[in-house]
């Protein structure tokens, strides 16, 4: 709408503009205000603005204000059309060619009735009026042209800028939904390794429970336990298994706990990383699940200290508590400026709802001295 409206100002702009025209114009002007009765020259300006207005109005295509800028120049010397068809010209030809063409010819247009003028000896025109129309050049074609090449490149530029930024923020999507589909899928293999491993303890011991015994009603139950349990897990298998093959990362081995964590660690030092461990409260045993996603907390901050930190200290914590495991990494300011390595910025997003699924806390923020710590909290007084 407001498109619509600038569309519609301009019309009546150039309309108006018919009725001033420079000083001096070209003789069928002249012929009709001055040697004929004033009500020719009213009506030639009216129709010319009627003209003018309805090619500005023309949707789609700026070529009919263009030429109508041009005849109505060439007319009555209306310098309003001129200038608006100049603007449009350079603003909307895409063509080298056909640009340097229109500024010919409007140039050509605007000199024209004084060369002719002089050629022909015409009484009261002087050197100084040549002069005069070419400054009629500079004014009512180049400025306006000039401001349509300028107005033209701004806006390709700013096309590009916002493409640009288009582009960049569906790439950072589509980064952040990979790495999303990663971790779910690697969690998604983890609680299949777990469960498979219990329903298969369930299905063995059903089995044997089955075959010991005595009581016929204990061993058709055991063996509807069995039977339940085999295509329970048949189904986790099949549901699962397509996330698990969905991935690059298919191997079949056990997924890293806490009992892995100093082989991840001495890794990091041998990359040049000073890490040190402190464990505090006492071990005990932990479900798998949060073993592996504190293990994995572990490995991302530790690949962050190493993408943005270069080699900076970095202290890894477990702090063993009644009903909460707490791990947390903090690493020093760099001691000299690190060139970011390239990732998809994505990791902690899904180190955050790795633990959050475990109904634990996630924190991950710079600290006061120029630092970084990553942090998890989970409990486990539920899942013990």
């Amino acid at each position: 709408m407001a498109k619509r409206m600038q569309v519609v100002l301009l019309a009546a702009v150039v309309a108006a503009g018919t009725f001033v025209p420079v000083s001096g114009g070209p003789i069928p002007y002249q012929l009709a205000v001055s040697g004929a009765p004033p009500i020719f020259g009213i009506l030639l300006s009216a129709l010319l603005a009627l003209a003018s207005l309805i090619c500005v109005l023309l949707p789609r295509t700026p070529w009919p204000a263009i030429v109508a800028g041009l005849v109505v120049w060439l007319l009555i010397s209306a310098w309003v059309a001129l200038c608006v068809g100049s603007y449009l010209a350079s603003r909307t030809i895409p063509e080298r060619r056909r640009l340097i063409g229109y500024f010919a010819v409007a140039s050509a247009a605007v000199l024209l009735p004084t060369a002719i003028g002089l050629a022909f000896g015409r009484a009261g025109l002087a050197l100084g009026d040549m002069l005069a129309a070419l400054g009629g050049v500079g004014l009512f074609v180049t400025l306006p042209f000039v401001l349509g090449l300028w107005n033209r490149a701004r806006h390709d530029v700013l096309e590009g800028l916002r493409e640009r930024s288009a582009q960049l923020e569906r790439e950072q999507a589509a980064r952040a939904e990979q790495a999303r589909m990663q971790e779910r899928a690697r969690i998604a293999r983890d609680m299949h390794d777990v469960v498979a491993h219990r329903v298969s303890l369930m299905v063995l011991h059903a089995g044997a429970l089955e075959v010991n015994a005595a009581d016929p009603g204990t061993a058709a139950t055991a063996e509807l336990i069995r039977t339940t349990g085999r295509e329970a897990l048949a189904q986790l298998r099949d549901s699962i298994g397509v996330l698990k093959s969905a991935t690059a990362d298919t191997r079949l081995g056990p997924q890293p706990t806490l009992v892995d964590l100093d082989g991840l660690l001495d890794r990091s030092r041998e990359a040049g990383i000073p890490v040190l461990r402190h464990d505090e409260g006492t071990p005990q045993r932990l479900p798998i699940l949060v073993e592996q996603a504190a293990y994995r907390v572990v490995q991302e901050a530790l690949t962050n200290v190493h993408k943005h930190a270069g080699t900076a200290r970095t202290d890894v914590e477990l702090r063993y508590l009644d009903s909460v495991l707490e791990v947390a990494v903090i690493n020093e300011a760099p001691r000299e400026p690190v060139e970011p390595l390239p990732g998809s910025g994505m990791g902690l997003v899904g180190l955050r709802e790795r633990v959050e699924l475990l109904d634990g806390s996630f924190a991950a923020e710079p600290r006061a001295d120029g630092g970084f710590a990553v942090s998890a909290r989970f409990p486990l007084e539920e899942r013990a």
